[in-house]
């Protein structure tokens, strides 16, 4: 008896020691993450503040291209791989370069600051990752307790950035190998996501507020409705990720080996595209236009509009990212194409914007999550119907090549 309760003592006491460890060390890249994600936050928010103030940063975007191919080419990258070598180094352990980080913080910077089409959360992604290879480093972490820190990585610098520390923790667990969740990641991923967004609203920079919309009731019409929405935005989403791998092929055909060329085209060409647009809606992110849509307002093309300028920006070489021109997407879309299926246009924007989201990085769960941080739990028994069928019939479309769905949609486990 002695000795079972001994060996009982001794598990807890091996336990306990795991768990202090994870604890520590999550906290640890979360402060760390929290503290750079704050500053990247303020940077790209400083960045495009000054694009809209000072019209004529327009036309130094093609220069602001080649700027960010030399950075790369001096750091000595000349295949930028982007957010598919942090999904990939999750399943292989390939270790991501730390120099990403800053260059993916200056080419952000350098986007956002001349009015290129592109996100940030993307950037948040590799800049999280590239932060945990030097954490790595200095705790001497290797294996599966690097992979985990990588994931803390990424989940604290989406959470600092976003402000949804909940999903930015399932999203970095879910995104690379889609069907399998490393669960020994979960706590630490909690902790560092949240460390990081507490330390991020220390530092004054918020997250994302959406408008209030309306409780849709749960009756078969309403959910015929929202059906209907969810399925022409999973067509919606096909065709963003088809212009974006249709412009990636373009500019490789016909700047095959000359990357400074193509950034400056692709600069000229927004450039061009805005100056006959007359807006700048569509420069930058466009996190605010999502905003405007899920209240309610929205212009009924604007989609169309965000995919090709966004098309041309990161086809290009640009940095910064996809999935928040995939909320402005699906937001202005759902606006516009929600009343003709008799929904409020905030309530249909709102659904846009998940659904949109879930297509295009194929994680549900994340997905669920990131509804209710956005839009409350009230509403849950409709985005999860809405993640579900945005999952299933986007078929195997993604922003991410390196990512790996498991099990298959329809018929037979994928190899």
């Amino acid at each position: 008896m002695r000795e079972k309760c001994t060996a009982i003592l001794r598990r807890m006491a091996a336990y306990l020691k795991v768990f202090a460890r994870r604890t520590a060390l999550s906290v640890l890249i979360g402060l760390l993450c929290g503290g750079l994600g704050g500053l990247f936050h303020y940077v790209v928010d400083l960045s495009s503040g000054m694009f809209h103030a000072h019209g004529w940063l327009l036309y130094l975007l093609p220069l602001a291209g080649m700027a960010i191919v030399w950075l790369y080419h001096r750091a000595g990258i000349f295949q930028d791989k982007g957010a598919n070598l942090v999904l990939a180094s999750l399943r292989t352990g390939e270790t991501v370069p730390a120099r990403v980080a800053p260059l993916i913080f200056a080419g952000t910077v350098l986007t956002q600051l001349c009015g290129g089409s592109a996100g940030r959360e993307g950037a948040a992604l590799q800049i999280g990752a590239g932060t945990a290879t030097c954490f790595n480093r200095v705790f001497h972490l290797e294996g599966k307790s690097a992979n985990r820190m990588t994931m803390c990585g990424m989940s604290a610098l989406f959470a600092a950035v976003f402000g949804t520390p909940i999903t930015a923790a399932l999203f970095s667990m879910e995104v690379s190998a889609v069907g399998v969740l490393h669960y020994a990641a979960l706590y630490p991923c909690l902790v560092s996501s949240i460390t990081a967004w507490e330390v991020s609203r220390y530092m004054g920079t918020a997250g994302v507020t959406m408008p209030a919309i309306p409780l849709p009731s749960p009756d078969v019409g309403t959910l015929f409705r929202v059906l209907a929405l969810t399925l022409a935005c999973a067509v919606v989403s096909i065709l963003f990720l088809e212009v974006m791998h249709l412009a990636g092929r373009l500019y490789r055909r016909f700047f095959d080996g000359k990357p400074y060329r193509r950034a400056a085209v692709g600069g000229l060409l927004v450039a061009a595209a805005t100056v006959l647009l007359g807006t700048r809606d569509y420069n930058g992110a466009g996190m605010e236009v999502a905003v405007a849509a899920v209240g309610g307002q929205a212009v009924s093309w604007a989609f169309l509009l965000k995919i090709l300028l966004t098309a041309l920006t990161i086809g290009a070489g640009y940095k910064g990212g996809e999935i928040v021109p995939a909320f402005f997407i699906g937001a202005t879309f759902g606006c516009a194409a929600g009343p003709w299926l008799g929904l409020d246009p905030g309530l249909a924007a709102a659904i846009g914007l998940i659904a949109l989201f879930c297509s295009v990085v194929n994680c549900p769960v994340a997905s669920m999550l990131l509804s209710v941080e956005l839009f409350g739990g009230t509403r849950l028994w409709m985005f999860a119907v809405v993640c579900g069928v945005s999952y299933l019939m986007s078929g195997y479309s993604t922003l991410y090549s390196e990512q790996k769905i498991i099990y298959a949609k329809l018929g037979e486990e994928r190899q």
